[in-house]
């Protein structure tokens, strides 16, 4: 009766602690030192990062889209204190804005 309960409780944790680990899937662990200007160009818009919630890391999350065979979409993680980082967002963001 006893290893029953405790494989009981040995199971009921293992599922919380798979459960837990899916808050992070969203989050950026580093960052970029540079970007490529190729990659610049395809970047089709961004996102601030906050510290708040599940993340622990300030950042700015650029989406970028890949042509080729089979097109994608990928996130870039870069520093928002470092000054070409602030200078693309300029950028990303004119690129953003409709135009009238």
């Amino acid at each position: 009766m006893k290893f029953q309960a405790l494989f009981f409780l040995l199971l009921l944790t293992c599922m919380y602690m798979s459960l837990a680990q899916g808050s992070f899937g969203n989050c950026c662990l580093g960052y970029v030192s540079t970007l490529k200007q190729r990659a610049k160009k395809n970047i089709e818009s961004f996102r601030m990062q906050e510290t708040d919630g599940d993340c622990n890391l300030r950042a700015v999350v650029f989406l970028l889209r890949t042509r080729g065979r089979t097109p994608r979409e990928l996130t870039v993680c870069a520093n928002p204190e470092k000054k070409w980082v602030q200078d693309l967002m300029v950028t990303v963001g004119e690129r953003m804005r409709p135009k009238n």
